[in-house]
């Protein structure tokens, strides 16, 4: 009988990580699975360069924002009400994309999966919590999760590539809805609710701050016609709502993102890895799609199957990192990990300005495979690394902090990069993003050989939390 119980228990928990893990998979499906639909979109909507990012950063700009209102609304009116919201509004927003027949429509359902995804997030990962009090099952359940978004990152591309190929870029979107429906029906049935209304209060002008200044931001750097002037005046803006943001959040009793998190030098070292990866790596991808299309005149399907070389390394890397950490410290494992997404970079301008096809085909799969082995090292260790350096009383903040300087890096350096690209009608008008991007991984490896602890340090205090 005990067996047979203990039986019965662990397949309640398996299928409750699988639920919780299926929201994840959603969320970041849909982010990577859109990228290799870019040119179709374009071409379908008419955008220009700054119309496809923003295809994506009106997706992030959103999740951003609404990630600071769904931590303290889960908490108060349920974690489990909070997930099945969101997966609602994702749910009705997905129908939304697939059924836009304008730029601004689209954007405006993008914008609506964007909320829908932060509860549905956050929901998730605060009911895994509560699904599995004892620490070594929750491990056990964030591991599952984590590579379940492994294999949403990876195959997303090829996927989405497959779909917009066969049926039209519009299925990327109404792939959600099984997904979505599924999630109806099981959350209610395999996750209990939990709450704390005791909880951090909601902040509506922290929201609006840093929203806004994300905004300015990402809205300037974009306006390739608008005259410096105004493109200056919109980062100046920018730049003002992120410092009143800042002091806002210094001065509340009870702040939403504590800045104090990234007070100590390490800790910086921590934010310049997570906005350098955005930009070496994530932001890549997003026109990497554009790239192959203009510069090697492949299909969507193809484009999808090339991206493996620079996605499927997060499923096969990420256990060698753990093992480099320990030998090497954060200092040394991170400076190598920027390193070698540095010269994936470089590879990619290379590719870029080359005349010969052949030469430019061998380059994009090497610099694609290399950057993909360099983000792989770094991307799953960074939650590691904020929280080892990070003081233990701040870990639930610090927890929270990367996730936003996460969505906020990816969603400036898709603009900065988008800033960068005059024209997507020749390949060498791509060379200036990846020149970007490859600085931004030496900035990343710069900020880790002044930041973070000395390799013995960095190794010891890893060993002792």
């Amino acid at each position: 009988m005990h067996d047979r119980s203990t039986e019965v228990a662990r397949e309640r928990s398996n299928l409750t990580t699988f639920v919780l893990g299926l929201g994840a998979f959603l969320i970041l499906f849909d982010v990577t699975a859109v990228v290799v639909a870019m040119p179709g979109i374009a071409g379908d909507l008419g955008f220009a360069v700054a119309g496809s990012a923003w295809v994506i950063d009106a997706y992030s700009l959103a999740f951003t924002g609404a990630l600071l209102a769904s931590g303290a609304l889960a908490d108060r009116f349920g974690r489990r009400r909070a997930m099945l919201g969101g997966n609602i509004v994702f749910l009705l927003a997905s129908i939304g994309c697939g059924a836009a027949t304008s730029g601004p429509l689209l954007l405006t359902a993008r914008a609506l999966q964007g909320v829908g995804a932060a509860f549905l997030g956050t929901g998730a990962l605060a009911l895994v919590a509560g699904a599995f009090p004892h620490q070594h099952r929750r491990a056990q359940a964030f591991a599952t999760i984590g590579t379940i978004s492994g294999v949403a990152m990876a195959l997303g591309p090829t996927l989405g590539g497959l779909l917009a190929a066969w049926f039209g870029w519009r299925w990327i979107f109404y792939a959600n809805i099984p997904f979505c429906l599924t999630l109806a029906f099981a959350v209610p049935r395999v996750v209990t609710e939990t709450r704390e209304p005791g909880g951090r209060p909601l902040d509506p002008w922290g929201i609006a701050l840093l929203t806004l200044s994300l905004g300015l931001a990402i809205d300037a750097l974009l306006r390739h016609d608008a005259p410096p002037t105004v493109r200056a005046a919109g980062l100046i803006a920018s730049a003002a709502a992120a410092f009143a943001f800042v002091r806002q959040q210094w001065r509340s009793r009870n702040p939403v993102l504590d800045p104090r998190v990234f007070a100590a030098a390490p800790m910086i070292g921590v934010g310049a890895s997570l906005t350098s990866i955005q930009f070496g790596y994530w932001a890549v991808l997003v026109y990497l799609p554009l790239f192959l299309s203009t510069g090697l005149h492949v299909s969507m399907e193809v484009a999808g199957m090339a991206l493996l070389a620079a996605t499927l390394p997060m499923l096969l890397v990420p256990l060698l990192g753990g093992r480099f950490v320990t030998q090497w410290g954060w200092r040394r494992f991170f400076m190598a990990a920027f390193g070698i997404i540095a010269s994936g970079d470089v590879l990619l301008v290379i590719a870029a300005l080359s005349a010969e096809t052949a030469m430019r085909g061998i380059a994009t799969v090497a610099g694609m495979l290399t950057i993909g082995v360099g983000a792989a090292l770094a991307n799953p260790q960074l939650g590691s690394v904020a929280l080892a350096l990070a003081p233990p009383a701040q870990a639930g903040m610090t927890s929270a902090m990367t996730m936003i300087v996460r969505q906020a890096g990816f969603a400036i350096s898709i603009a900065a990069l988008g800033a960068m690209l005059v024209t997507t009608e020749v390949a060498s008008a791509f060379a200036a993003p990846f020149v970007l991007a490859a600085i931004g991984a030496v900035a990343g490896a710069i900020a880790a050989a002044a930041l973070y602890p000395a390799p013995e340090t960095g190794a010891s205090e890893r060993r002792e939390r």
